[in-house]
């Protein structure tokens, strides 16, 4: 296929099939397509749905975004994981406010320089919502390419990367931009899947190398194989007499950073220390179902453990450390496993599993 072929038969298989009813595609403009982007980093459509549409209730603007508490924006994002995304998203309306009249840049050059927009995030901005002709290589769009392409290597390594966005950019047509970047994350979305691709419903599988070769779920070339490390952490959530729990915000970089977490100890001589500290009297305790949480470089086995508390009235939990009612919980960024554990402890609280009281 030539690459006005190759653009034709994608905008007219996007006519017929492609997505037109998602709810960014829906008063189109920057910060929609931007937010949307971000989310479906890492994420499936399906998931997104519910997420973008409480988010953009709560904040509708990117002025409302840049001016919003980070704890609000941590709360909305709660769920979606890559929590640095979160924070990227708010430090970029905030300078899009203060350095850009709260106007997106109109170039995929000045778009990538802002925090957490990398040149496929860039190229969705521009073209979807400016129509400007800006390639993009998302997962999907990469999953397409890389099998008509028949492309060796892993698309992770620059040099293989750098393959495919020049094919990206080749076949980008001059026209209908916005479409053809919606059909392309279409196409790789419903039809070249992972496994199983619809290879004859394909508008490009007369051009298609891998479909040729019969050799389809061979690319991508998947990134080669480590055995991720295996970390074991205890978590206590220490309940007061008012079944409120005990959390403490992270640092702001890092692992689940700026969220509000559970405290993370590898010995009962930690939590004695973590007591001392807050002021706390340790009761009655009872040990939960342990929780596996896997992150892009570790496995986390998480030891939760419930403890009735008692804490002096002169010890109160201040600055980074709050203690979080259950019955009516504050709007906070929790990371997806903290927030599992908390519902058990109230499920557990509520049923009388732990007595509150004098400590046993």
């Amino acid at each position: 296929m030539s690459p006005e072929q190759f653009g034709a038969a994608v905008l007219t298989w996007y006519d017929q099939h492609g997505r037109k009813d998602l709810p960014w595609q829906q008063g189109i403009t920057p910060y929609r397509v931007w937010v949307s982007e971000i989310m479906l980093q890492q994420t499936q459509v399906s998931t997104v749905l519910g997420y973008f549409e409480r988010f953009m209730a709560a904040l509708p603007s990117v002025q409302a975004l840049a001016a919003a508490p980070t704890d609000e924006v941590l709360h909305l994002w709660t769920g979606l994981g890559y929590y640095t995304r979160a924070g990227n998203l708010q430090k970029t309306a905030q300078l899009v406010v203060a350095e850009h009249g709260g106007q997106f840049p109109t170039s995929v050059e000045q778009l990538t320089a802002l925090p957490g927009i990398g040149r496929s995030t860039a190229g969705a901005i521009a073209s979807l919502s400016m129509g400007l002709r800006a390639p993009i290589l998302d997962g999907n769009v990469k999953r397409v390419l890389a099998r008509y392409a028949a492309q060796e290597g892993y698309p992770g390594e620059p040099k293989v990367a750098a393959q495919l966005w020049a094919l990206a950019e080749q076949l980008t047509p001059p026209a209908r931009v916005n479409h053809y970047t919606q059909a392309m994350m279409d196409l790789g979305a419903t039809l070249c899947t992972r496994s199983k691709p619809s290879c004859l419903l394909c508008p490009l599988q007369t051009g298609c190398q891998a479909q040729m070769l019969g050799l389809q779920t061979r690319y991508p070339i998947p990134k080669p194989r480590k055995q991720l490390p295996q970390k074991t952490t205890l978590m206590p959530l220490l309940a007061n007499r008012d079944g409120a729990i005990l959390l403490y915000r992270r640092p702001p970089s890092g692992l689940w950073g700026g969220l509000w977490s559970l405290p993370e100890l590898q010995s009962g001589d930690e939590l004695n220390a973590l007591a001392l500290q807050q002021g706390l009297s340790l009761g009655q305790q009872q040990s939960m179902a342990t929780l596996k949480h896997s992150f892009s470089h570790f496995q986390l086995t998480i030891e939760p453990r419930l403890i009735h508390v008692e804490h002096s009235l002169s010890a109160v939990a201040e600055g980074d450390w709050l203690w979080y009612n259950l019955a009516t919980p504050p709007r906070l960024g929790l990371a997806a496993p903290v927030k599992k554990l908390l519902k058990r402890a109230a499920e557990q609280l509520s049923a009388g599993q732990l007595h509150t009281g004098e400590p046993s």
